[in-house]
């Protein structure tokens, strides 16, 4: 039998990102009342490559139920880089950093904006999250701020080969399961970001899945 041409066989792992987010809608219930609750400190979501706010809503959804303040960018589509994007990320930070540190999460295109803006504002900055990030040949995380790359080793656009980051005290590296397009509604992305929001700068540790979660959550 021959093999597939590339493209159908990425064309048939993003397809997952459908179900995905009908696992998210049915285990979101459950996730929450086994998650630690938040302190209510801001947490920012940006979208990735071509997506806006709408693309978040359910990553936002998720995040305020369990005691955060989530915001969406509120730049329209996510295009690329620009003054456009710089500006409006710098004055929504320092508005936001009003009340406090924020906690960032960055969805593919989007992690890449967090680092970005974590180097011009860290004073504002509690901590990093992102999700299908191309990390590798861009500017590093700062070391002093604690960060999280999650990874799929199925991810069809981002090779998860380049959302590796070094290993240091504050960085770390999260494998799941799932798509790309999914994964800002993967119920294991649900767990991470639960766990990590929760996290003090002062006693950070590095994520451990919890046990009921470890099917969906493969060894590093």
């Amino acid at each position: 039998m021959a093999e597939r041409p590339r493209w159908q066989m990425a064309v048939a792992r993003e397809a997952r990102a459908g179900p995905e987010l009908a696992s998210f809608a049915v285990t979101a219930g459950p996730l929450l009342a086994v998650s630690p609750r938040g302190d209510g400190h801001g947490v920012l979501v940006l979208p990735g490559l071509g997506g806006n706010d709408a693309s978040t809503a359910p990553l936002r959804w998720f995040v305020d139920r369990l005691g955060y303040r989530s915001y969406g960018w509120g730049l329209g589509v996510n295009r690329g880089f620009g003054r456009h994007v710089t500006d409006g990320l710098h004055e929504l930070l320092t508005a936001l950093h009003e009340a406090g540190p924020v906690s960032l999460i960055g969805w593919s295109l989007g992690g890449v904006h967090a680092i970005e803006l974590a180097h011009r504002r860290p004073d504002a900055v509690r901590s990093i999250l992102t999700l299908g990030t191309p990390l590798v040949g861009r500017r590093r995380p700062r070391a002093d701020l604690p960060t999280t790359s999650v990874y799929s080793r199925t991810d069809a656009i981002v090779d998860w080969r380049a959302s590796l980051l070094p290993q240091s005290a504050l960085h770390e590296n999260v494998r799941v399961r799932g798509s790309h397009l999914g994964l800002g509604h993967n119920p294991a992305v649900a767990v991470v970001v639960a766990d990590r929001l929760a996290q003090r700068r002062s006693t950070w540790q590095r994520f451990e899945p919890p046990r009921w979660a470890r099917r969906w959550l493969p060894a590093a």
